[in-house]
C-alpha cells in the first residue's frame, strides 16, 4: 500500500500515471511523486512515527514503495545530529550522513530507487557516479538481485572503485567527468537495456533522499532548523528536502516557516553559484570542473532550476568556497570538534562562515551543516612521528603538551 496519486513534471506541472516504469518527463524534466496528502494525514500520526524503529522506513506512508517486502534494509538508521559545542555564535549542527549503509546520503535515494526498481520489475540498472552514489548502488542492487553496471570519472578515489566492484556492481573508469559518464549510461539505454538511474532521470531518488527532511523536523520536535547548509551537486537531497516540508505542511504537521536553503558548491565547480548571481532559472554547465570534494564536482544538473527555486524561495542564497577553505575547515573540525567531515561537509562549514561573516546568518539562529559520507573514504594527512623509547630523553617530548 502507498499514497502516491500521480506523478508530475517539475517544469510544466503535466501528470503521469503511477506505478508504471518512468525516467523523465516529456518535457526531459525530472518527475516528482505526489501523494493524496488528505489520505496520507489520516492514515499515520506522529507520535507513531515516534514509536517505530530503523531509519528511513520508519516514514513508509510518506515514500512510494507498495510492499513491505520491497522495502531494503542494510541497517539504516535515523542519523544523529551532533552539536558543535564550540561555536559561540548560535546552534551550530551536523546532521552525519555517514553513519548510514556505504557511509554516504546517497543509501537514502538508492534504497528507494533501488526498492521501487524492483517492485517494477526492472532487471539491470546503470548510472554514473563519483563514487558513493555507485557504492550504494552496488548493495542495493546485490540486496534485491538486480545487476547494476557503474561508470565513474578515471580519478574517481580507488576505494570508492573498489567498494562498487567488492559490492556486486560492473564498474568502468572512463576518460572524462560524470556528465560524460552520464552520456555513456543514456547511449547505453538503447543499446543494453538497461534503467538508467542517473541523478533526477528517475522520479524516486528524491523520495529517498526527502527523508532527511522527514528526520530533520521529528529531531527538532517539528520545528524546522533556521538554515540549512548542503553540498550541491545533482542537488536531489536539497530539492527533496523542500518537497518533504511541503508535504509535512499539507498535513498540518509543520507550519509554513521554513528554513534559509544554502546550496553550497566549491569554486572549482559552482554552476549553481554563477547562475544565483546572474539572476537566472537554469545554471550553463561548468567548463574545467575541479575539486576535492568530489560529490560536487557535478558541471551540468538536471535539477538546477529546482535547487535554484528552493533557494530563492527559502531567502537562502547559493555559495561557493574556495578548495582551501574546504581543507581548513576539514582540519578544523576534526581536531576542534572530534569530528571527521568529508570535504563535502567540510565546504558546509566553509560557507557557513562565510555567512556568518556576511550577515546571511544572524547570531542566535539555528543552522544545519550536512556531512554527507564518511571522512575515511577520503585521502588524509600523511602520518610520519615514529617513537622510540630506547633513545635519550625518549619521554621529554610529552612533558610540553
Amino acid at each position: 500500500m502507498n499514497f502516491v496519486s500521480h506523478l508530475e513534471c517539475s517544469l510544466t506541472g503535466e501528470r503521469y500515471p503511477a506505478g508504471q516504469v518512468l525516467g523523465v518527463s516529456e518535457a526531459g524534466k525530472p518527475l516528482l511523486v505526489r501523494y493524496d496528502t488528505e489520505r496520507l494525514g489520516e492514515a499515520v500520526q506522529k507520535a507513531e512515527i515516534a514509536g517505530r524503529r530503523g531509519g528511513l522506513w520508519r516514514y513508509w506512508e510518506f515514500l512510494p514503495v507498495s510492499r513491505t517486502r520491497n522495502r531494503l534494509d542494510l541497517g539504516e538508521l535515523v542519523t544523529p545530529l551532533i552539536r558543535l559545542e564550540n561555536d559561540p555564535s548560535g546552534e551550530l549542527w551536523v546532521k552525519d550522513e555517514g553513519r548510514l549503509p556505504t557511509g554516504s546520503f546517497k543509501a537514502r535515494g538508492l534504497a528507494v530507487a533501488v526498492a521501487m526498481a524492483a517492485e517494477l520489475g526492472i532487471t539491470h540498472l546503470a548510472m554514473p557516479s563519483n563514487g558513493n552514489a555507485g557504492a550504494a548502488l552496488a548493495a542495493y542492487a546485490t540486496r534485491a538481485g538486480i545487476k547494476a553496471t557503474v561508470f565513474c570519472p578515471a580519478d574517481t578515489p580507488e576505494v570508492n572503485l573498489r567498494e562498487i566492484a567488492y559490492q556486486g556492481a560492473d564498474v568502468y573508469r572512463v576518460d572524462g567527468l560524470i556528465n560524460d559518464c552520464g552520456r555513456i549510461v543514456g547511449a547505453g539505454k538503447e543499446a543494453v537495456g538497461w534503467f538508467d538511474l542517473s541523478t533526477l532521470r528517475e522520479p524516486y531518488r528524491i523520495e529517498g533522499k526527502k527523508t532527511m527532511g522527514l528526520e530533520l523536523a521529528e529531531q527538532f520536535d517539528w520545528q524546522l532548523p533556521d538554515a540549512i547548509f548542503y553540498p550541491t551537486g545533482g542537488g536531489t537531497g536539497l530539492i527533496g528536502m523542500w518537497k518533504a516540508f511541503a508535504e509535512l505542511e499539507a498535513i498540518g504537521w509543520i507550519g509554513s516557516k521554513r528554513p534559509k536553503m544554502f546550496a553550497v558548491q566549491s569554486e572549482g565547480c559552482a554552476p549553481i553559484v554563477r547562475a544565483y548571481l546572474e539572476g537566472k532559472e537554469f545554471a550553463d554547465p561548468w567548463e574545467d570542473a575541479y575539486t576535492i570534494a568530489a560529490g560536487i564536482r557535478v558541471p551540468v544538473a538536471l535539477g538546477d532550476f529546482l535547487i535554484l527555486r528552493a533557494v530563492r524561495e527559502s531567502g537562502g542564497a547559493a555559495l561557493e568556497v574556495s578548495e582551501t577553505d574546504i581543507g581548513e575547515c576539514q582540519a578544523e573540525v576534526a581536531s576542534g570538534h572530534g569530528l571527521l567531515l568529508c570535504p563535502e561537509g567540510a565546504a558546509t562549514y566553509a560557507a557557513y562562515r562565510q555567512a556568518r561573516l556576511s550577515g546571511l546568518i544572524d547570531g542566535g539562529s539555528r543552522v544545519v551543516l550536512f556531512n554527507c559520507a564518511t571522512g575515511l573514504k577520503y585521502p588524509l594527512p600523511e602520518m610520519t612521528a615514529t617513537f622510540d623509547p630506547e633513545t635519550p630523553n625518549a619521554y621529554a617530548r610529552f612533558l610540553s603538551d
